[in-house]
């Protein structure tokens, strides 16, 4: 091993190797854009079109796919990093939602209990009857609600909707 460590042999591998011009490395950029893959006859046609050993054109080769493979991870992950934040942003967009779809909820809750409990307005059964079957099938109770905190059917929404549209009617 120690002969690959001597003075002389270094000297020797960096006399050989040869820095590329810049007309060298756009010639082997294209020919990397048109197949990242070299096979040996590519490699020998390359290597004699530059003037270059082959075992150069190789490295070059190995060298560029791992800075390709590099650049396509980075983009990669910015292109899901943006995904991520999208939805992050929505999921924040839907609790607000829910939680003033809650607040509603919870007006009209006590609407329907105060129209229950008064004489002077009558309460219309048919709304206080789905109010109080749609809560008890769905358990819409203020413990369930934080049981529950994720959880929005849509049938649950439209009944809610319904159910206020009901209520700002009768006032």
């Amino acid at each position: 091993m120690e002969f690959f460590h001597t003075p002389n042999h270094k000297h020797s591998f960096q006399h050989n190797k040869k820095r590329l011009t810049q007309e060298q490395v756009n010639l082997l950029e294209r020919s990397f854009t048109s197949n990242s893959k070299l096979e040996p006859e590519r490699k020998l046609l390359l290597a004699k079109q530059l003037g270059i050993p082959p075992r150069q054109v190789a490295i070059w080769y190995q060298n560029k796919r791992a800075r390709w493979k590099t650049q396509s991870l980075e983009l990669d992950y910015n292109a899901i990093q943006a995904k991520l934040e999208t939805a992050l942003a929505e999921k924040r967009r839907l609790e607000k939602d829910v939680e003033r779809l809650r607040g509603e909820l919870k007006k009209a809750h006590d609407l329907v209990l105060v129209l229950n409990q008064t004489q002077e307005l009558p309460a219309h059964p048919m709304i206080c009857s789905m109010f109080n079957s749609s809560s008890a099938e769905e358990g819409v109770g203020s413990s369930s609600l934080q049981q529950h905190e994720d959880q929005v059917s849509d049938y649950e929404v439209k009944q809610l909707e319904e159910l206020y549209a009901c209520l700002i009617g009768m006032q």
